[in-house]
């Protein structure tokens, strides 16, 4: 598009006033994936084939075409066929995707997007979002359900001063923004009193609300010296909180407020994921979507004070500097612009800096996204941990051997990682490690602030019990990070020792702290009930923001449960079902509800309403096997936990219970014959060895008691 429409399709918006001073950030602007965020749909903005297009996926078919300079799909699945009307484009590269309004001020993601990528790299198509399987409408990820809806998952980061406003009792959404699409005022905020301070000079940069001065500027930067491989950071310590609000949208987190503001700081806003599989790889890398922000806290490039804007474009965004150039403004070009460095041609892929050290993952099946944790490949590692790296990335006819036998001839042996980023990806990796180490990774300063956290979110994987001594550190700790993480795992503190110094998480400086802390003091008696009362608030504000979708209502309910508020539980589950009504866990604990209020015809009805809706739920299926038996239906509950390990036959506890069931009814044999076939499958499990002996002991089957025997350690 061209400069000019740039500037009318700001017309009519906050950033209108920016178009008279500020022609030239706009032009860049326009350049920028951000100006493409989101658009009406028309000839202008639409790329995809609306020229009587099909295309077919499993049981679904599309025809795109146009209709009085309207954008329409006739849409047939499971044999229904409607029309409907693009309203929105989302997105322009490598995917555009459409918006379909709905009922409810709701817009959903249509289910086939147009790959705009040049046909030379297999793009110019229509492209299935689950491009391998046939997503039908009674499934969780169905594009009429909460996991495509626009309003709940995507908006905020797509539009400028976007508001969700859904409301709970209409159970509708009434979403609006300031602008369309991605414009100043999402990095800069609402800038209207700026342009009436006439004392205001052009040429301040301003970010957020972050000002520095073009002279400061002039007389800051990294410094080169030759005789150094990388550059230092010159002049006065850098200020990159301006990055909090590119966070906020280049992050997978959690919202705590309606909308974005960018003058707020980040955990004020969202409380951000952590380092967990399988959201990254053991070594930190990014496996799932989880945008930026986890990565980039992970390197050395944040540590040491770079920014996004050192190799972006602040207005376009872009990088820089194409090709090796980007990395050679601080890494000096006489040390890694080599042949010995690169070890593959300097004009090849291999020699170029960024896939090896930022190799890409590739989402919904053409977005390649780079890693931004900048990790040096460590094959010698992948084969221990189940971590990729670049080298076999690209040599995919090599292994893991190969690569480190190639890396050994040209750098020499690889270094043994520290001891605390050994227990960081042990951790990772078995999701557990002995308590002593736990502790030491978390207390060892030298160590990134999110791996720290990261590993105190996982103490639960590791002791039951935290006390106050341990703690009270990470508490009165400078670094937010940690003291978040403190707050999440506040369950392993005993009621006691949750009123020492873990109280003070109540009246930290940033919300998601403080609504983290909150979820532990739901049930706890504390003198300060004012301050909780403010906290719990924050907290239910936060749930109330997802209650569009199953987990906040889910997590509505909880607190309310813990309080003994029955009635709003149940309605918090109740309202989850009808929104999102593919959420299993909403079935089970309102079942659990009706149970413990003696409602036991309401429990096996939710209980079948959740089969009904999610008939291949294997933890549904358990459930309600359980019921069966507590109720007496012992030869109906065989069925139910035979159905649940036919659709989850990892369990332990779900063919237990059958095979229990199977005793309980008679079938002793069967159930003793099901188990010796089965028990390598679930790794010789104790539980199911010990339940093998019993049965042969009530049988008097020496064989098979012999049999069992042999795995009883």
């Amino acid at each position: 598009m061209s400069t000019a429409f740039c500037f009318s399709a700001l017309a009519n918006t906050p950033e209108q006033n920016c178009v008279s001073c500020h022609q030239s950030a706009v032009s860049d602007w326009q350049q920028s994936d951000h100006a493409k965020a989101m658009a009406e749909a028309t000839s202008a903005t639409v790329l995809g084939d609306f020229n009587n297009a099909t295309f077919d996926h499993f049981t679904q078919k599309a025809r795109f075409f146009k209709q009085d300079n309207t954008f329409k799909i006739e849409f047939t699945e499971q044999q229904n066929t409607k029309v409907y009307t693009v309203a929105y484009t989302f997105g322009h590269f490598p995917l555009q995707e459409y918006l379909i309004k709905t009922d409810d001020g709701k817009m959903q993601v249509f289910p086939f997007a147009w790959d705009s990528r040049p046909k030379s790299e297999n793009g110019q198509r229509w492209y299935p979002v689950y491009p391998d399987e046939d997503i039908k409408s009674a499934d969780r990820l169905h594009w009429q359900q909460p996991m495509q809806n626009w309003n709940g998952m995507c908006a905020d980061c797509h539009s400028d001063g976007l508001k969700r406003n859904y409301s709970i009792p209409k159970k509708q959404f009434d979403t609006n923004w300031d602008n369309i699409n991605v414009g100043c005022q999402s990095c800069h905020n609402d800038m209207t009193d700026h342009t009436k301070n006439t004392a205001y000079k052009a040429g301040d940069g301003s970010i957020a609300g972050h000002l520095t001065s073009s002279d400061k500027q002039k007389a800051m930067g990294w410094l080169l010296d030759p005789s150094k491989p990388v550059a230092e950071w010159q002049g006065e310590p850098r200020d990159n909180q301006f990055m909090e609000t590119c966070f906020s949208c280049h992050s997978l987190r959690s919202p705590l407020t309606d909308g974005i503001e960018p003058k707020t700081r980040f955990l004020d806003q969202f409380s951000p994921s952590l380092l967990t599989q399988p959201l990254y790889h053991a070594d930190g890398q990014i496996n799932d979507e989880v945008y930026v922000y986890g990565s980039f806290l992970q390197s050395k490039m944040y540590d040491k004070g770079v920014n996004c804007l050192d190799c972006h474009n602040k207005h376009t965004m872009k990088v820089k500097l194409q090709g090796n150039g980007l990395c050679l403004q601080c890494h000096n070009a006489q040390v890694y612009q080599q042949p010995e460095h690169t070890i593959h041609p300097l004009d090849s892929d291999g020699g170029q800096c960024v896939n090896c050290h930022m190799p890409q993952t590739t989402y919904m099946g053409v977005d390649a996204r780079r890693d931004h944790s900048f990790k040096i490949p460590r094959p010698d590692l992948s084969d221990q941990f189940n971590t990729p790296n670049a080298c076999v990335n690209c040599h995919t006819d090599k292994d893991n051997k190969w690569a480190t036998a190639a890396l050994k001839s040209n750098f020499g042996a690889p270094k043994d990682l520290a001891v605390s980023e050994q227990y960081f990806i042990t951790l990772l990796h078995n999701r557990t490690l002995p308590l002593e180490q736990h502790l030491a990774l978390i207390n060892d300063s030298s160590m990134s602030d999110i791996k720290r956290a990261s590993a105190i979110a996982l103490l639960p994987n590791s002791t039951q019990i935290l006390t106050d001594r341990v703690i009270a550190p990470w508490v009165s700790s400078e670094l937010p990070l940690l003291r978040l993480a403190t707050g999440l795992v506040g369950q392993i503190l005993s009621p006691e020792d949750r009123l020492k110094s873990f109280k003070a998480l109540l009246t930290d400086e940033f919300k998601a702290v403080r609504t983290a802390a909150a979820n532990h003091f739901v049930d706890v008696q504390i003198k300060d009930l004012a301050v909780v009362q403010q906290a719990l608030n924050e907290l239910s504000i936060a749930n109330e923001v997802s209650s569009w979708r199953g987990e906040g209502n889910l997590n509505r309910s909880i607190i309310y449960q813990r309080q003994g508020r029955t009635e709003q539980a149940i309605a918090a589950l109740e309202h989850g079902l009808i929104v999102d009504p593919y959420f299993e866990p909403n079935y089970i604990n309102l079942a659990d509800l009706y149970r413990n209020n003696n409602q036991v015809k309401r429990e096996g009805e939710i209980y079948q309403n959740g089969l009904k809706a999610n008939p291949k739920s294997a933890t549904l299926h358990y459930a309600y096997g359980m019921y069966q038996i507590r109720n007496g239906a012992k030869a109906e509950s065989v069925a139910s936990f035979k159905t649940a390990v036919k659709y989850d036959n990892t369990n332990t506890q779900y063919v237990y219970l059958y095979f229990l069931a199977l005793d309980n009814v008679g079938k002793t044999n069967v159930a003793l014959n099901e188990l010796k076939r089965v028990l390598k499958q679930y790794q010789y499990q104790r539980q199911l060895v010990e339940l093998g002996l019993n049965f042969s002991q009530k049988l008097n089957d020496r064989e098979s008691y012999n049999f069992f025997v042999r795995f009883y350690q």
